[in-house]
């Protein structure tokens, strides 16, 4: 059972995206035992709490109320009341409601506890086949077409894995404009993660434009673009060659471990070694 403290403590519940069997134990106990839960929907969230027999009061927390409803909820926690934060569906705080009071909540000194789960880009990343060892979270581009060309011309040089979420009327408009912008990357649609009709579609960013451009589509959408390929070297002296010129020119061991990797496509890390043998040999 939760216990009242001093102040309260605030939860950071994941719900299910799609499949209910996916909520936690831990995320079903805390729900039935804090002393209010703040939902982005109530109705939504009914349907959920009543499958579970979880009968904790509820308290609407979205993006129109969140600056208002983040005080009454940070004086409920320093009387001492427990709070669970939960929103429609996945992880709150990402891309979701309820940064602003786990914010807050922290700077009052107040006990933030994550409750793990569902997570609509975690699930799409660990599914997708692409390289993930790197990867940057851009949540929703912008709906406007100018600001959206605008955002990914920006990303255009970034050499990590691009995770987006989209709204499935823009999808095509989405793909068109990264088909043109990036490039012909590798990307995956994630589509509907843990529902019945639930979708992975690999493909180059060309082909995925084609085939949404003329197939509508419903539910929620991750749209997941590889990284731009490697550069094939134009340079044809050894990197070893390459860094014995460049000390002879007079540079540091700093800019001629950046400009032998930049040249050669070599890590860093590898030029760097290759660099203090040759200086110290």
């Amino acid at each position: 059972m939760i216990k009242a403290t001093a102040s309260g403590i605030l939860y950071i519940v994941a719900t299910p995206i799609g499949n209910l069997e996916d909520i936690t134990f831990r995320a079903v106990r805390t729900l039935k035992e804090v002393d209010l839960i703040a939902a982005e929907d109530t109705r939504h969230s009914r349907k959920l709490l009543s499958h579970f027999s979880i009968a904790t009061r509820l308290t609407p927390y979205h993006d129109h109320n969140e600056r208002l409803k983040s005080d009454y909820l940070l004086e409920r926690l320093r009387e001492g009341d427990s709070v669970a934060i939960i929103t429609d569906a996945g992880t709150p705080c990402i891309a979701d409601p309820g940064y602003r009071i786990a914010r807050a909540a922290a700077e009052a000194g107040i006990r933030v506890v994550p409750i793990p789960g569902p997570s609509a880009m975690v699930s799409a990343l660990s599914a997708s086949g692409l390289p993930s060892d790197r990867f940057s979270f851009e949540g929703f581009l912008p709906p406007k077409q100018g600001k959206r060309r605008a955002r990914l011309e920006e990303l255009k040089g970034d050499e990590r894995l691009l995770v987006f979420y989209e709204a499935p009327h823009r999808l095509a408009a989405t793909l068109g404009d990264m088909a043109e912008l990036l490039g012909e990357r590798e990307a995956v649609i994630a589509r509907e993660l843990t529902k019945i009709h639930e979708e992975l579609c690999r493909g180059t960013l060309g082909e995925l434009a084609g085939r949404y451009g003329s197939e509508g589509v419903k539910g929620e959408v991750v749209i997941l673009v590889a990284p731009p390929p490697e550069q094939p070297s134009t340079v044809t002296l050894e990197p070893e060659e390459l860094l014995r010129q460049m000390f002879k020119e007079g540079l540091s061991l700093k800019d001629a471990v950046a400009a032998t990797a930049e040249a050669t496509g070599i890590s860093r890390r590898d030029v760097y070694a290759m660099a203090l043998r040759l200086r110290d040999g």
